[in-house]
């Protein structure tokens, strides 16, 4: 063995041992004739002793250690003179008696530190470096514990994990595919599965009635902070059940994950919130309840009663309260104007309006209304001497709304309201099952083809398909998608109604999703399911901004690997093999 004891669990009661440590060199400092080491390994620090004057050849060669050298140390556990209360090791140092160098190494391109000098370009192309340094290591030791926790929560409740294909065929519903071509079948491809959809459901006609997978999947988008072309996703799916029994489900996982991992006692349930009240009340489908500012519509109370044409024109009007902040100045007001006029936000501009100690509105619209206006505005919005009113409108209500939940979010930063200590969950139900896409100039599936349409809703089908709700449900936590699902058609004919709602020919139905359409003559139970985001829930519990740092070897914003240097070109004698041949720009 190269190491008797770790770096990180040596403590006073084993004083007077002899151990033998290996780990890398985190610094060394020499004072007089001491030398002293900082050696570290995945579990923690320990403090190395050599003496010039018991040992000088021993001391000497530890002074000709670098950073991140690769050593082993044996010697003896002794009681601190000096001891460092910030250290779980910090009452003990290990007194040398021998040093093996293990390997050598370059000067690191940035400091193996908590608190690191290195830019987020730089570490990823060392990743295997980055990932030396506590801050990224303790991320991907928490993943791997809720991994854990929820492979035996699952199982706990008869759920068996099943592992399904990553080479399947094209089913462009959806994000962009990534493909493979197949050197065997000469101008065919497999695709990456964007999620194991299909494929848990042909489980559940097999009699496989409670299926998960922690399951890798694919999808060829452009890329945000939390988004990744290659993700994990806890993927389940269950028969004979309705929509409460999968939200109790994954309730308890959620508590249970919660509790474990960060102590947190979730509410015994959760709210419930309908997609419609989501978009009025916050312009989001994920939002976040960690703070209120709620939407006030604004519309029948300042339309028409001044002489503020852009009020009146409006097809929406609506504000947020930002309680307190009367007091903020004008050049605060005038960088929230410029946030929302930003293209990632796209509103014109920003109207204001303080209530003053005396209860009197002072607003950036003083001049087109009167003060009796004003004050109908604060009664409505509910706000009080020292708050201050912000102010959206436009003539796209669901356009006017995201852009007012852009400032809401804004406003939460500022305020401090956003603690990524603090937990909201919640689920928002009845999605509409269809959505428009300018892009097709036709109605999309808002989750996929194969989700229940509210039973109650399937008569507008023929007429109003834009007006049915979906048997839908994402999970949400602190203004983040972190999972979703539905209840899932198991009826051919209204399969088959689906498909050609969304445009499908019978052929071209039966050419891309044939085996399910065929699986489902064969008796299909009632069934539902849901994924939830591991990379997403990880970075959560975390408290993190991005999901890359609880991932081991993510790509960067363009969806490259810099440390692999992929994607990258192959030789043209593989792409003969492939029978490819490339377009030039």
């Amino acid at each position: 063995m190269y190491r008797t004891k770790t770096c990180g669990e040596l403590r006073l009661a084993q004083a007077g041992e002899q151990v033998t440590l290996a780990g890398w060199v985190q610094r060394t400092r020499k004072m007089g004739g001491m030398t002293f080491v900082d050696l570290r390994d995945r579990y923690g620090i320990t403090q190395i002793v050599f003496n010039n004057e018991v040992d000088a050849p021993l001391c000497e060669a530890a002074n000709r250690l670098g950073r991140e050298y690769v050593v082993q140390v044996t010697g003896t556990v002794a009681e601190r003179s000096s001891k460092n209360p910030n250290m779980p090791t910090g009452d003990i140092e290990i007194i040398a008696s021998r040093l093996t160098v293990l390997s050598t190494s370059a000067t690191p391109p940035f400091t193996i530190e908590d608190n690191t000098d290195g830019g987020d370009d730089l570490r990823m192309k060392y990743r295997y470096l980055d990932l030396r340094r506590n801050a990224v290591r303790r991320n991907l030791e928490l993943r791997h514990r809720m991994t854990i926790l929820i492979r035996n929560f699952l199982d706990s409740r008869d759920f068996i994990e099943v592992e399904t294909p990553i080479l399947i065929g094209s089913t462009p519903e959806g994000a962009r595919d990534f493909v493979v071509p197949s050197r065997m079948n000469p101008g065919q491809f497999y695709a990456l599965p964007q999620s194991p959809q299909t494929l848990k459901q042909l489980l559940m006609v097999a009699g496989f009635d409670r299926y998960f997978q922690i399951a890798k999947c694919f999808r060829d988008e452009d890329l945000r902070a939390d988004r990744q072309p290659e993700f994990t996703q806890i993927d389940c799916e269950m028969s004979y059940v309705h929509q409460e029994d999968v939200l109790e489900i994954f309730e308890d996982m959620a508590r249970h994950l919660f509790k474990e991992v960060r102590g947190v006692e979730l509410p015994a349930k959760l709210t419930q919130m309908t997609w419609h009240e989501a978009m009025r009340l916050y312009g989001s489908d994920k939002p976040d309840l960690r703070f209120g500012m709620e939407f006030v519509e604004l519309i029948d109370v300042l339309r028409g009663t001044g002489t503020f044409t852009v009020f009146d024109t409006a097809e929406y009007i609506g504000g947020i309260c930002a309680k307190g902040c009367a007091s903020y100045t004008r050049k605060q007001i005038d960088a929230l104007t410029d946030f929302v006029k930003r293209p990632q936000v796209g509103a014109k501009g920003l109207v204001y309006a303080r209530v003053q100690e005396d209860g009197n509105v002072k607003s950036s619209i003083d001049k087109f209304y009167t003060q009796e206006v004003l004050q109908n505005v604060k009664k409505v919005m509910g706000a009080e001497p020292g708050d201050l009113m912000l102010i959206l409108s436009g003539d796209n209500a669901m356009k006017t709304r995201k852009q007012l939940c852009e400032l809401r979010l804004e406003m939460g930063e500022q305020l401090g309201l956003r603690d990524k200590n603090r937990f909201k969950c919640l689920w928002i139900v009845d999605f509409p099952l269809f959505e428009w896409s300018d892009e097709e100039q036709r109605l999309m599936a808002t989750h996929h083809p194969f989700t229940m349409p509210n039973p109650d809703d399937i008569p507008l089908l023929d007429e109003h398909p834009e007006r049915v709700r979906a048997m839908a449900y994402d999970f949400v936590c602190n203004g983040f998608e972190v999972g979703g699902g539905s209840l899932r058609i198991h009826d051919g004919e209204l399969q088959a109604k689906m498909f050609e709602i969304l445009g499908f020919t019978p052929e071209k139905a039966m050419a891309q999703f044939g085996f399910l359409i065929n699986a489902f003559k064969y008796g299909a139970p009632p069934h539902a399911g849901l994924a939830v985001g591991l990379d997403r829930f990880v970075s959560i519990m975390a408290g993190l901004d991005s999901i890359r740092d609880c991932i081991a070897f993510p790509k960067n914003n363009s969806g490259r690997d810099v440390m692999l240097e992929a994607p990258s070109e192959i030789a043209q004698e593989q792409l003969d093999e492939l029978n490819l041949i490339l377009k030039k720009n």
